[in-house]
């Protein structure tokens, strides 16, 4: 079954902008012709690919054929630049996943981006991020190293240090006759989301404690830190967000190892890993400046 190019190119365009009208703006085309070509191609492969609404959503059929449409502009621009005609090539697209605590600390020198390359942004946890590159909805993450995906270049990336901490107002509320099983199972913490496992397990290796202390969810890398620095509860927080707070004595690390370490890896689709080998080269060398080889026992 062969796909028209200007169907697929119409079908990414709405599922991007979520609009007929401004799908239709970026390719220089009029609605209808975005509709009649979305229309087309729903009944070429006999799916439906666009949920009409407000903003429109793709099917799962859909989000899936708009990726291939990216991937065939990179993988086309790639082709372009290799015989020497990449400067009338445009810029390619990407979707990628990066958890928050990454984007806050250390990938932000990737954010200036790459030459010819557009990024869409996919927020999610480093442990199920891979899922997203399994489904084939994103074509490159930053996973945790336990996540390979078979279909992916593997690049071991380093390990982000997190630290048990908490204010010393709320160690003394909490735990005055120490920082204990017995204490920290009654003590407020914090959780990214409901995929966050991070407080749980260091509570497990820590002390053994396999039950979940009352919890309240904030999903802000930096409101996180700034809740802990307030009193409100303890939590897991990326060790280079929170070492100034530690020395100054606004912060307080918990238990007798406090550090846990979350080892990362980016993973990036095979068959496009030509295509972004100069975004995999930015990833790898932001990582190097701030995560960690030497790994704690978790």
């Amino acid at each position: 079954m062969h796909l028209p190019p200007n169907q697929l190119a119409a079908l990414a365009a709405v599922l991007r902008y979520g609009s007929f009208e401004t799908a239709a703006a970026s390719l220089h085309v009029t609605q209808s012709a975005i509709s009649q070509r979305i229309q087309n191609l729903e009944e070429r492969v006999g799916f439906i690919l666009v949920e009409r609404g407000a903003p429109c959503t793709g099917t799962k059929e859909g989000i899936r054929l708009a990726k291939h449409a990216e991937d065939l502009r990179l993988l086309e621009r790639q082709a372009l630049e290799d015989v020497g005609v990449g400067a009338s090539a445009g810029p390619g697209r990407v979707k990628i996943a990066v958890n928050a605590d990454s984007l806050a600390t250390w990938f932000a020198p990737v954010l200036r981006g790459v030459d010819g390359l557009l990024i869409d942004y996919m927020i999610d946890d480093q442990d199920h991020s891979a899922d997203w590159l399994r489904r084939g909805v994103i074509s490159a993450a930053v996973t945790a190293a336990n996540q390979n995906v078979p279909t992916c270049d593997f690049h071991d990336l380093g390990a982000m240090r997190y630290i048990a901490t908490a204010s010393p107002d709320f160690v003394e509320r909490w735990c005055r006759a120490g920082i204990t099983k017995e204490t920290l199972s009654g003590a407020p913490m914090f959780r990214f989301n409901a995929k966050d496992g991070l407080q749980t397990a260091w509570l497990h290796r820590e002390f053994g404690l396999k039950a979940n202390p009352p919890s309240q969810m904030l999903p802000s890398t930096q409101a996180f830190v700034e809740a802990v620095l307030q009193g409100a509860g303890w939590g897991m927080n990326p060790a280079p967000l929170v070492e100034d707070h530690i020395r100054a004595g606004r912060l307080v690390a918990l238990g007798e190892r406090p550090e846990y370490d979350v080892h990362l890896s980016w993973q990036v689709t095979r068959a496009l890993a030509p295509a972004l080998i100069d975004l995999t080269r930015g990833v790898r060398a932001a990582a190097r400046s701030v995560l960690t080889e030497n790994v704690t026992p978790s």
